[in-house]
């Protein structure tokens, strides 16, 4: 099949796709304890959604944590998978400085902040030489990281990500699931409004106008007003 095929067939099932929506609803970990992993993600801060126990010793469990779409369950026979092998889940946030403080506030043990030296050093193991201590310099989207575990090894990476690469948000859905999210957007929207003024050389009557238009291109990775 040539290259053009590929191509071809790939847009068509994409386009397909599109005809319904596939919304990652749940994500499933491995624990060993169940009432010790519920205590350990209630003190995150996070939502409890369920907590649902049956005669046949079936037990699930929910959270969704703040400002998520998507949630986590656990339980009693729920998966075979081994306790702890859930590794590397990520939770973007859009400050992650501010996102580890306050999990340190809860009492959660959370690595420093680091950004990658190496293509994947946020895959490995805290510690490692590849991994350069700090936010990424300008705190560029994708590139500051942060981990934790919960108490059976099932590892969590903090991501911040304040500007979408393009095409991975509908610019006709462009929301804000939070009011930390929404705030924080704000304050970057008026950074870089206060530098279009100085570029124009006025006040800006219509910055609300333009505030609108550079959050949903940085939601939406298209091309930043200026």
């Amino acid at each position: 099949m040539s290259t053009n095929a590929l191509h071809t067939t790939g847009a068509a099932s994409q386009a397909r796709a599109k005809e319904i929506d596939y919304k990652l609803e749940v994500v499933v970990i491995p624990v060993s304890d169940v009432d010790r992993a519920k205590d350990f993600y209630g003190k995150l801060g996070w939502r409890l959604d369920a907590d649902f126990r049956f005669d046949n010793g079936f037990r699930v469990v929910q959270f969704t944590p703040p400002g998520s779409a998507s949630s986590i369950q656990f339980g009693t026979n729920v998966t075979a998978a081994a306790p702890g092998s859930a590794q590397s889940l990520y939770l973007v946030v859009s400050d992650i400085v501010a996102s580890r403080d306050r999990l340190l506030a809860c009492g959660i043990s959370v690595s420093e902040v680091f950004h990658p030296g190496a293509p994947g050093a946020h895959f490995q193991p805290d510690g490692s030489s590849t991994r350069i201590s700090g936010p990424s310099p300008d705190h560029t989207s994708y590139r500051s990281y942060a981990t934790f575990s919960d108490p059976d090894g099932n590892s969590w990476l903090l991501q911040e990500v304040t500007a979408r690469l393009p095409g991975r948000v509908d610019p006709g859905e462009t929301a804000y699931v939070s009011v930390t999210d929404l705030a924080s957007a704000l304050r970057r929207a008026a950074a870089a409004h206060g530098e279009h003024e100085k570029l124009i050389g006025q006040h800006d009557a219509n910055w609300p106008d333009w505030y609108a238009a550079y959050m949903v291109a940085e939601g939406t990775g298209e091309k930043l007003p200026e």
